[in-house]
């Protein structure tokens, strides 16, 4: 009945909802949350999401607002209003101000003809067919549809707002969320001397010495004008000593993955770790502009990192 709710509000994504996103976008002051009992519980949270995502807000507590906390509404905030009914007494107890002050209303209501709605800028329409509770009283499916309504709206304002990553790092900076999306290729990978690499000719034994001395369980493998043609893994030792025939007389260039993955620098270490996960490898190589390898990253890089 949830799911169903959620999926009655598309074709609500309306003029009305465009016309909430320009309020909230153009908005020169902070998104003020407002919202009662269940509703308020799921105005806070709306009003947190907006905050991390690019859109200054907080939550105002109706009951509160009405001795003495309507203090912090300014003329160039907008307020988001949440009532189910439309009809909640504290919402309409600070209406008066809210008026007198010329803040613009934008109301997620389950009641579109309800007094508040009458009273707001925008109404977007939040409403349920019925709620999950079997007396059909607790507010389950309502308070679902709204959460729901008010992540589309956050995350249209932070598309609208170009929040990057690094943006959203910021805002997170000791979340795992920001940490993911704080640390890039470029600032784990290994580089320099520390990047395994022998020429396509190496004898297998001194591709194990190099192997062994880089300690990343490979080595790039490159041709005679230094640009990667290959790696070489624990993996394909393993594989190379199951079979029949000998191993002696054999160089890098016959044990050798000739495809490797590649990963850009400046991508994120959490990209990194994705493409490991897909295709079950433990390192990535980053080549410059010929082709040349430049840095490997490590799996165990990423999990020191806590990109997890």
């Amino acid at each position: 009945m949830e799911a169903e709710g959620i999926l009655a509000l598309v074709p609500r994504l309306d003029a009305r909802f465009d016309r909430a996103v320009e309020l909230l976008h153009g908005c020169r002051g902070r998104a003020i949350v407002c919202g009662m009992g269940k509703s308020g519980l799921i105005g806070r949270k709306i009003a947190a999401t907006l905050a991390s995502t690019g859109t200054p807000a907080y939550f105002l507590h109706p009951g509160e607002a009405v001795h003495g906390d309507l203090g912090m509404v300014a003329r160039d905030d907008v307020i988001l209003a949440v009532s189910n009914s439309g009809e909640t007494s504290e919402m309409l107890a600070i209406l008066e101000h809210l008026k007198r002050l010329g803040t613009p209303i934008v109301l997620l209501t389950g009641d579109p003809r309800s007094t508040l709605a009458r009273q707001s800028d925008v109404v977007v329409d939040v409403s349920v067919a019925e709620e999950a509770c079997p007396m059909n009283l607790a507010p389950t499916t309502s308070t679902t549809a709204v959460l729901a309504m008010g992540d589309a709206l956050a995350m249209v304002l932070l598309d609208r707002r170009g929040l990057g990553p690094a943006d959203y790092a910021a805002l997170h900076p000791k979340g795992t969320l920001g940490w993911r999306a704080l640390f890039r290729v470029a600032d784990l990978m290994h580089a320099g001397p520390a990047v395994p690499v022998v020429p396509a000719d190496t004898m297998l034994k001194d591709v194990v010495v190099e192997m062994t001395a880089k300690r990343l369980g490979m080595t790039t493998v490159v041709d005679s004008a230094g640009r990667l043609c290959g790696v070489v893994t624990d993996g394909d030792l393993r594989r190379l000593h199951l079979r029949e025939t000998s191993v002696l007389g054999l160089r890098a260039r016959d044990c050798m993955t000739t495809e490797p993955k590649l990963i850009r620098a400046e991508e994120l270490a959490a990209k990194a770790l994705e493409v490991m996960e897909s295709f079950a490898i433990t390192s990535l190589i980053i080549v410059d502009a010929d082709h040349r390898p430049t840095g490997i990253i490590h799996l165990h890089d990423i999990l020191r990192a806590k990109i997890v």
